[in-house]
């Protein structure tokens, strides 16, 4: 129990999980008028984008524009007043691209990398230590292991099943625990896409799974995984590349320390984890397959930012955040964690948005959401495209075809009238006078 409280303590105190649900509490029974119209189109265009954050590279895409409405609560008159967002998607066969587009006046607050460990003794914490660092948390995790009660302390079993339980673990070592978040983002706009993975899972409540925290597990929760990708840019420079990198895919699970572009599985608001990280054990397999960038219209350089440039722009400037995504359509997943999308084929998928409206931080519950049900994206196969240039193309030759002998057919016709005619003025000459 001394565990349990020190641990609940630490988490009010300093902050909570990764991911962008703190609480789910919705304000009465949930009722969903869904546009069953509404679809996405992810057409073949290999070669048009690159991932920086940038939109120019897709202006020939067609979009879908949606309304802004509180997850929780989907009614019009609360809807995000800062205008629409704006969905385009494409593939180049082997890729999935996404490009959210939302206006908003720029508002940019720099986050930071908070760091929490909690060492055990076989009965007891023994020490907390929390801290805020900016480097690699290797770095950090050794200054503490080397020194103090930490290297001497042991870790009991049932400690370990009591964080995997909280959802908090990230890290871990011989006798120390700890978890990060990013402090400070709630004051950027963050984004999440989700999308369907097993045949139960709802959009609402995440999946729909009925299991609590304490109980919801792949064998009890299976067939209502949903595949999240979380993007707080809080940490994150405009027009750098973040998600995926070969630190965090080293050590087998869905996180990112550096710009915090998350992959993550969930079977309810409740049971969410990094991918890789489960209650009943970590899988060294898991990677975060995902990668991006955000961007906003207002900034006046394109040459590139670095940290020292926060907050890259002034705030209040009008004008509309862009974030854009890529992901392989098929990834190497066996855990049930990743959506797989196949060409020719639709999958289910939503996006969220959080925005601190009035200069109030958001929370992880407050956020807006494309619709208050799946929204269908068709993964379309570029056969249709091609054999379109090349029924084309062959109707082209074939027209040039007919022209050139219809110009030769006419020819012939005005040599062979000429020649007749020259042939009626020769005179006939019996050949008995020969």
């Amino acid at each position: 129990m001394l565990i349990f409280r020190v641990f609940i303590v630490a988490l009010a105190l300093f902050g909570s999980s990764p991911g962008p649900v703190n609480s789910h509490q919705e304000s009465g029974a949930w009722s969903c008028e869904s546009d069953s119209e509404t679809r996405v189109a992810a057409e073949f265009k290999p070669g048009t984008v690159t991932l920086d954050g940038h939109a120019d590279d897709w202006k020939d895409v067609d979009g879908f524009e949606f309304s802004l409405l509180p997850a929780l609560d989907p009614d019009a008159d609360k809807e995000y007043k800062g205008g629409k967002m704006t969905v385009k998607a494409l593939h180049d066969g082997k890729d999935v691209y996404f490009m959210l587009q939302v206006d908003g006046d720029y508002v940019y607050s720099k986050g930071f990398l908070q760091l929490v460990y909690l060492a055990f003794s076989a009965d007891k914490v023994s020490m907390i230590s929390i801290f805020w660092y900016a480097g690699d948390p290797k770095d950090a995790f050794a200054l503490i292991l080397d020194s103090g009660p930490m290297a001497a302390a042991s870790r009991p079993a049932r400690a370990k099943m009591l964080l995997a339980s909280l959802k908090v673990q990230v890290f871990n070592s011989r006798n120390w625990f700890g978890f990060e978040t990013c402090r400070n983002s709630n004051k950027c706009p963050s984004v999440a896409l989700m999308f369907q993975v097993g045949d139960s899972a709802s959009y609402h409540n995440m999946g729909g799974c009925k299991e609590s925290a304490d109980s919801c597990t792949s064998k009890s929760c299976h067939g209502y995984e949903v595949d999240i990708m979380h993007f707080s840019v809080g940490t994150a420079i405009p027009g750098r590349l973040y998600g995926g990198n070969p630190v965090d895919n080293r050590d087998g699970n869905g996180g990112d320390r550096f710009g915090h572009l998350v992959d993550l599985y969930a079977w309810n608001p409740h049971c969410r984890n990094l991918d890789g990280i489960s209650p009943s054990g970590n899988d060294s397999s898991a990677q975060n397959n995902w990668k991006g960038a955000w961007w906003h219209s207002s900034f006046t350089t394109h040459s590139g930012f670095i940290e020292e440039d926060s907050p890259y722009g002034s705030t209040g400037q009008k004008g509309t955040y862009y974030f854009e995504f890529s992901r392989p359509l098929r990834t190497m997943d066996r855990l049930q964690q990743d959506v797989q999308f196949a060409i020719g084929q639709s999958s289910k998928f939503s996006a969220a948005f959080w925005y601190p409206v009035d200069g109030n931080p958001w929370h992880g519950s407050g956020h807006y959401s494309v619709g208050c049900d799946w929204v269908p994206v068709d993964i379309s196969p570029g056969t249709s495209a091609l054999a379109k240039a090349a029924s084309g193309s062959s109707w082209d030759a074939a027209s040039a075809f007919a022209l050139l002998l219809s110009i030769v057919s006419i020819c012939m016709s005005a040599f062979v009238g000429y020649w007749v005619r020259q042939g009626k003025s020769v005179p006939f000459t019996p050949i008995d006078r020969l």
